[in-house]
């Protein structure tokens, strides 16, 4: 589960610049929009199988922290929409741009570095 959850995020990562360099461009992304929203759902549903993991298999230092992940999972996945939305409508996305960085290093580190799967 952990490779697909990987993969699924990888590809919305790469869906998410295609969006966004679109979106710059002054061009239509919404075809590649709604494909990542597709793929949004894939990340939370790998992602809560991996939770579900983490519930059945450890203890609760490691529990708090795979929730803590998967929050911060959540919360880059509406930084990412919110940027794009912002982006089409030729708003500020400044402070949106804050909250990707954040919530990716927090994703990443506790991903990579503290949980073990």
């Amino acid at each position: 589960m952990t490779h697909m959850h990987i993969t699924s995020w990888v590809l919305g990562f790469i869906l998410f610049i295609v969006a966004f360099v679109l979106l710059k461009q002054g061009k239509n992304a919404k075809v590649v929009q709604m494909i990542l929203r597709l793929d949004y759902l894939f990340i939370l549903y790998t992602g809560g199988a991996l939770l579900g993991d983490y519930i059945s298999n450890s203890g609760m230092p490691i529990l708090a922290e795979a929730i803590t992940k998967g929050v911060a999972g959540v919360w880059l996945i509406a930084a990412m929409e919110m940027i794009l939305v912002k982006s089409s409508k030729n708003k500020s996305v400044t402070g949106v741009w804050i909250q990707f960085v954040i919530a990716l290093i927090i994703v990443m580190v506790l991903g990579f570095v503290r949980l073990p799967m």
